[in-house]
């Protein structure tokens, strides 16, 4: 029975489009990357159900936050934290986040999202300010033990499709 399950949600995914990409990238998100004059990174942790296999594949927090770092610093965007990040006007940040389920023993749904968020202001009350994400992309796919590398793999691709963006909006910087 279980393995007819883990067949139905196969289906699924395939007849949904598996492996597509949800986005709001669009001309009004991406204004909001704007003259960013820089961002910290907040990957969250995988759950623990996960965790052991994962770490193998290179999806621990750890490991996601410096690839992350890294790609940003390549593209040339500013990388900050603590004290710096919190003189960064609208306190902007990179939010990674990978979450999984196991559907059948060895077989895990997953679903990253890659998020900008930072302060905005109330048009009704612009003496309010929050944090929102203004600019997201994630994916959703399925994986086995064995190619978790996939998920890792995905997570660059948004975090790839995030560098793209900024570039489009910011080309002087």
């Amino acid at each position: 029975m279980r393995r007819k399950n883990i067949a139905v949600l196969v289906l699924v995914f395939f007849v949904m489009g598996a492996w597509q990409l949800y986005a709001e990238d669009s001309e009004i998100s991406r204004g909001t990357l704007a003259g960013l004059q820089g961002l910290s990174v907040f990957v969250e942790n995988t759950q623990a159900n996960v965790q052991k296999y994962a770490r193998k594949a290179g999806i621990d927090r750890e490991a996601i936050q410096m690839e992350t770092e890294r790609r940003l610093a390549a593209a040339g965007i500013k990388v900050v934290a603590g004290e710096e990040w919190r003189r960064t006007p609208g306190n902007p940040f990179l939010y990674v986040s990978i979450n999984t389920h196991e559907t059948e023993k060895y077989w895990y749904a997953y679903d990253i999202k890659v998020e900008v968020r930072q302060v905005v202001y109330l048009e009704a009350n612009p003496k309010v300010r929050t944090m929102a994400t203004t600019w997201s992309m994630n994916m959703t796919g399925i994986a086995n033990i064995g190619n978790l590398h996939i998920v890792r793999n995905d997570a660059m691709v948004l975090v790839e499709r995030f560098v793209a963006a900024y570039r489009a909006v910011n080309k002087g910087r």
